[in-house]
């Protein structure tokens, strides 16, 4: 596994872990963002993922993120796939361009400033059946391309 750099944030920190008894990276923000009370917003970090072939990258948020800002993952968990990487192609939607999707669910305004620590990363195992058979392909897209 190794993190990189998006070619549009070129100057954004690598994720790393707090501690060593650390299980997440913690990821920044990549730049400073509004998030409108009610809505639903990407996150940019910067950063995009090689994650070896039977593992993935789970996203959470940090746990004071909620409390201290009224924010929470708006699809509950965050799945980053082998296959999510890819080229610099789209600079609003790069194909491997880790976001965090969260939901403001107060009724103010929430900025997140730049290098702001925002969620953390934990890679995982996954397991296939035996009879397993993909049936889609990613075809070089990125966020939420699977359908």
């Amino acid at each position: 596994m190794k993190f990189e750099r998006v070619s549009t944030f070129p100057d954004v920190n690598l994720p790393k872990r707090a501690t060593a008894g650390s299980a997440g990276y913690d990821f920044e923000c990549a730049e400073d963002i509004a998030i409108l009370p009610k809505t639903i917003k990407l996150i940019p970090t910067g950063i995009k993922c090689k994650i070896d072939e039977g593992y993935f990258l789970q996203l959470a948020l940090r746990s004071s993120t909620p409390k201290k800002k009224g924010l929470m993952l708006a699809n509950g968990i965050g799945i980053i796939d082998t296959d999510y990487y890819g080229p610099d192609t789209a600079p609003e939607n790069e194909q491997g361009h880790i976001m965090f999707q969260v939901y403001n669910f107060t009724d103010e305004i929430v900025y997140i400033n730049k290098e702001e620590r925002i969620g953390q990363g934990v890679f995982m195992k996954y397991y296939t059946t035996e009879d397993d058979q993909a049936v889609g392909d990613r075809n070089g897209q990125g966020f939420g391309s699977t359908g």
